[in-house]
């Protein structure tokens, strides 16, 4: 595995090889788990090469974030992707200029919703590094984790927008034995504090078993997922249905595709889950026609 440091670096030595190879490139923040590393088996089916990049992007944390405190460990990091067969690590120091970026990426109505809604600029951040990434790697896929729904959803519009030449390839939530989604920030948490936190997993199967069971109705799906923060004690910083696609809100489940959203603070750490939500509907009968006679 080769490691670079900067843009000039790895445009060096990708170069000679992009006329005969196919590149997949999974974006992180480090502190890799086996979230992380399941992306990076995604882009290895994808792809002849892996370039998996580390960088702690300040342009998407917030004022009192934890931009600071969140976690760095590039050694085992860089091991866990030199024994996953990765063929590039990128590890810039920054991506910006000194004085900072004069010009950046904005995200509109996809990002003034559940995340975007707590965090202003957070998703301008977030498409603004992308790009100078897909930039400087030009890969033929770029691999994300749909525990961020909202990120991949807004990413795959930048694409699609901007006509960039790369293939946006959503991976499975993965998540502990206990149903907590992986995260880099569950380190977090105490004993105590994972053991509250599994409730979001908790009450977005329920809200999932209840639609599967017939319920359409977004509010009493919410109301079961909120009887479960209740009795957790855990505030939600919010709870939404909205369409898997759109990001638009729903206030009634039918044929078209919605997921239940939950961010909620548990202890230090600010967590993120999603699952899809699907109506057990029976196939409309075949009706006899002439033809079929």
């Amino acid at each position: 595995m080769r490691i670079a440091h900067s843009a000039d670096e790895l445009r060096r030595q990708l170069k000679p090889l992009r006329s005969h190879q196919t590149i997949a490139f999974v974006p992180t923040m480090g502190c890799l788990h086996a979230g992380h590393m399941n992306l990076i088996e995604k882009a290895g089916e994808l792809a002849d090469i892996v370039v998996v990049s580390i960088y702690v992007n300040p342009l998407q944390f917030g004022t009192g974030e934890d931009l600071d405190a969140y976690p760095r460990t590039f050694d085992v990091d860089a091991a866990l992707c030199a024994g996953a067969g990765v063929n590039f690590l990128f590890y810039p120091a920054t991506l910006y200029p000194k004085s900072g970026p004069k010009i950046t990426l904005k995200a509109t109505r996809l990002s003034n919703c559940l995340c975007g809604a707590s965090r202003p600029g957070h998703f301008d951040g977030v498409i603004t590094v992308v790009n100078i990434l897909f930039n400087i790697i030009q890969p033929d896929f770029a691999v994300f984790g749909e525990k961020d729904w909202q990120q991949l959803t807004i990413i795959r519009r930048m694409v699609k927008d901007l006509q960039m030449p790369v293939e946006i390839i959503g991976s499975e939530i993965i998540r502990e034995a206990d149903g907590l989604a992986m995260s880099s920030r569950n380190r977090y948490l105490s004993n105590t504090d994972h053991s509250q936190a599994l409730a979001l997993s908790q009450a977005l199967t329920a809200m999932q078993q209840s639609a599967l069971a017939g319920e359409t109705s977004v509010g009493v799906l919410k109301h079961i997922a909120q009887s479960i923060f209740d009795t957790a004690s855990i505030q939600t910083e919010y709870l939404d249905v909205r369409s898997a696609n759109s990001l638009k809100a729903r206030h009634i489940l039918d044929k078209q595709p919605a997921r239940a959203f939950v961010a909620a603070r548990v202890g230090n750490a600010r967590l993120i889950d999603n699952m899809p939500l699907e109506l057990n509907i029976s196939p409309e009968p075949a009706t006899c026609t002439e033809d079929s006679q």
